[in-house]
């Protein structure tokens, strides 16, 4: 059974561009995945108002660092005994400190019992990961909302390089 929840997801950068990822465990089959803090948007709100409540709920960071910059992301991912598919929103957010501290206050019960631990990963880091993370393409993502960062892809001459991770999920 297919489900669609209309989503957002906001990707963190702090000062020296590592990546916040949350490590969750599925609570159906009990295996971990890391991915962007973000959620389902709820009725009435906007994605980038839900981009930045559940940052401020998940991470407890700044909810005014999201940019009104996004793009859609295709999911395909399986999460406590369904399949979520559609676009999602994701954002940026950009933090002047390294590894700013976090604060899990906001989580419901399942969600704190759910989170097993955050990490500002390099980004050539995402691939040593032993857990999935997603969505697949997250460097394709990262690279569209930021096209001059260093994981951009582009050799010394400006061509594109191939990238090493596939998936379902793209970067529309």
């Amino acid at each position: 059974m297919e489900t669609f929840r209309p989503a957002a997801r906001v990707i963190c950068l702090d000062a020296a561009d590592r990546l916040l990822l949350l490590r969750w465990r599925d609570s159906f089959d009990g295996s971990w995945l890391w991915e962007p803090p973000g959620g389902g948007i709820e009725p009435g709100e906007t994605p980038l108002v839900a981009a930045r409540r559940e940052l401020a709920e998940e991470t407890g960071l700044d909810p005014a660092a999201v940019l009104d910059r996004w793009v859609p992301v295709d999911r395909d991912v399986r999460w406590r005994g369904k399949r979520y598919t559609g676009a999602e929103h994701f954002y940026l957010a950009r933090f002047t400190e390294e590894r700013p501290s976090l604060l899990r206050t906001g989580l419901l019960p399942d969600e704190q019992a759910s989170l097993g631990a955050h990490a500002w990963l390099a980004w050539t880091d995402l691939a040593a990961l032993p857990d999935p993370v997603e969505p697949p393409q997250l460097l394709t993502v990262l690279d569209a909302l930021v096209p001059d960062g260093p994981w951009s892809g582009r050799d010394q001459g400006g061509a594109r390089a191939d990238r090493p991770r596939g998936g379902r999920d793209r970067a529309v």
